[in-house]
């Protein structure tokens, strides 16, 4: 089974020197933080604040691509979690054709966010996230490291 989820905030976490993508489904009952680099955070941030570039970025310049080549992006799904690294695949139409191709959740995350197709993650994926680590972790969060987004 599937669950949609909606980015609902970026975050920096201190304790790791790393950002996060925060994914929540529609009645925020589930949760599923994302590690991801800076530049990956930057493309999302762009997204969610509609700040485009005189030039366009790695992700624009994918959505531009698949736009002229008339594909496009059905779906993103985070689809496993293995050795704390997620999984993810973009779902592009093309043609008369459907295509499934392999990415890091968050480039998946910042081009589906470009092209308005929807986020959904493996509910195993939500299983195996939630734990006591995912507790304890979210126990040490201050509003402050929310920035200005509401997750």
């Amino acid at each position: 089974m599937l669950t949609q989820m909606h980015i609902r905030g970026l975050m920096f976490d201190p304790y790791t020197n790393a950002y996060i993508v925060i994914l929540r489904d529609e009645s925020n009952t589930e949760m599923l933080p994302i590690w991801v680099g800076k530049p990956e955070a930057s493309a999302i941030s762009f997204a969610m604040e509609g700040i485009t570039t005189p030039r366009p970025m790695t992700h624009d310049l994918m959505k531009v691509i698949l736009d002229t080549a008339e594909a496009k992006v059905i779906s993103v799904v985070v689809t496993d979690l293995k050795d704390n690294t997620y999984y993810a695949k973009i779902h592009l139409s093309y043609e008369d054709s459907e295509y499934s191709i392999d990415a890091r959740p968050s480039d998946a995350i910042a081009l589906a966010m470009r092209s308005k197709a929807p986020v959904f993650v493996n509910d195993n994926v939500i299983r195996k996230n939630n734990s006591e680590d995912m507790d304890r972790w979210l126990e040490n969060l201050k509003p402050e490291d929310f920035g200005k987004y509401d997750a």
